[in-house]
């Protein structure tokens, strides 16, 4: 049987080219006017996952 990925998550998660997966921060969907320009600024960049997640969102992405 044919594995399949699944497309949610492949819209959520890019993989670098050394492997580690970069994820959009959280809070900067809405309520923007309140928060600052430093940390509009923090919340546009992306970071890393962390390591404890990583194995679940691998079994989500098997063909990354």
């Amino acid at each position: 049987m044919k594995v399949k990925t699944r497309k949610s998550a492949l819209k959520r998660f890019k993989v670098t080219g050394t492997g580690k997966l970069l994820r959009k921060r959280q809070g900067g969907a809405h309520l923007l006017r309140k928060k600052s320009k430093d940390q509009k600024a923090r919340l546009s960049s992306k970071t890393v996952v962390d390591e404890t997640y990583k194995e679940h969102i691998k079994k989500l992405l098997p063909n990354i």
